[in-house]
């Protein structure tokens, strides 16, 4: 690991006056490709020194929106660079998340260097190095949010993914392979450390139940045996549930963030609040867009929370194969789109962005 990628799990961890040390130990680098920005909403350090720590932590991931990916979206978004809320936030820094053994980072490796300082190989949550993909188990290694639980803080994962998809999973879960969602998603209730994620939301409903149903488990064998419902839509779960766990098909990440910071909010220890967005750009109207929706999502949570003792940080667990290679100020980004569209997604009728598609599947 980096310094500046283990910076990032120490400032999450220390932030919420915890200790890192235990998952704070690093591997051997690798090259450049997976680097991806950071930017962090708290004073300058000089003017927050004397703050002392925050109590709060709220994390926001686009999932492969890494600089390139960024700086498109704001072109889309307002015709300009440097115009996204995250944009302006006083602090930057790069992490470096390739895995142990390339160059090329996917979001397990990615995401697991992110909460835990320690990376490994690509397909892997949250174990060392010692472990082999779908082989061989690799020591679990401890995540910014089990050292939250640890401490008794309130936690929150939210996705517009499925929960159990390597970026949110790497936050509760263990696995020497991504793809186990069946072994992934029950780990959720029988956590290493405190009693567990407090809100947990996220999509992936039906394909999480075939993966369980495999393994002889399903959403109610789980919900009773811990006393916990498994709600299949955000409405469904009352407002009187301050630990809702919901598996639902879509997400509106926006009304789950919202209800989710309520939720964390009315603690009084302090929380720790992971969102996610994908920023896969394969689409890039799609991705670029998920991006700014996500950006403004930012600066609606920013205005609920005091900076005073809340950290917010924005980072991409791995980027994506992206860049702006053309286009006048005036000109859309994304002239051209519906042709390339139409010829099965042919990237050659892009004017202005320069797309690469391989490795998609390996590195999502």
């Amino acid at each position: 690991m980096t310094p500046v990628s283990l910076r990032l799990v120490s400032a999450l961890a220390l932030a919420i006056g915890l200790c890192a040390s235990g998952g704070a130990s690093g591997a051997a680098s690798g090259g450049a490709s997976g680097a991806s920005a950071q930017t962090a909403a708290r004073p300058p350090v000089e003017q927050s020194q004397s703050q002392g720590r925050a109590k709060n932590v709220i994390l926001f991931l686009a999932d492969a929106g890494g600089v390139a990916s960024v700086h498109a979206a704001s072109v889309m978004a307002y015709g300009e660079p440097l115009r996204l809320h995250i944009q302006q936030w006083p602090n930057l820094g790069l992490s470096e998340t390739s895995p142990v053994d390339a160059f090329v980072s996917d979001s397990a490796n990615g995401m697991s260097a992110i909460v835990t300082g320690v990376k490994t190989h690509n397909g892997v949550i949250s174990q060392g190095p010692d472990g082999e993909r779908g082989r061989r188990d690799g020591t679990p290694t401890q995540t910014v949010l089990e050292y939250a639980e640890q401490h008794g803080l309130l936690t929150g994962v939210v996705t517009d993914r499925p929960i159990t998809d390597a970026t949110p999973a790497a936050t509760y879960a263990h696995s020497n392979d991504r793809g186990k969602w069946g072994e992934i998603f029950p780990q959720a209730f029988s956590p290493r450390f405190g009693d567990g994620v407090d809100v947990l939301i996220g999509s992936g409903r039906t394909e999480i139940a075939e993966q369980m149903a495999a393994n002889g488990v399903s959403y109610d064998s789980l919900a009773r045996a811990h006393d916990r419902p498994i709600y299949a839509t955000l409405e469904a779960a009352p407002a009187a549930n301050r630990r809702p766990v919901v598996v639902a098909e879509e997400i509106d990440v926006r009304a789950a963030t919202l209800r989710a910071l309520d939720l964390l909010q009315a603690g009084d220890k302090g929380y720790l609040l992971v969102v996610e967005w994908d920023a896969h750009t394969d689409d890039p109207r799609e991705g670029l867009q998920n991006i700014a929706d996500l950006d403004r999502l930012i600066a609606e949570v920013q205005s609920r929370v005091d900076l005073d003792d809340t950290l917010m940080i924005f980072t991409a667990d791995h980027s994506f194969g992206l860049q702006v290679d053309g286009g006048r100020r005036g000109q859309p980004l994304l002239e051209g789109y519906e042709a390339w569209k139409a010829r099965d997604g042919d990237p050659r009728s892009q004017h202005q962005l320069s797309l690469t598609h391989e490795g998609l599947e390996q590195f999502d």
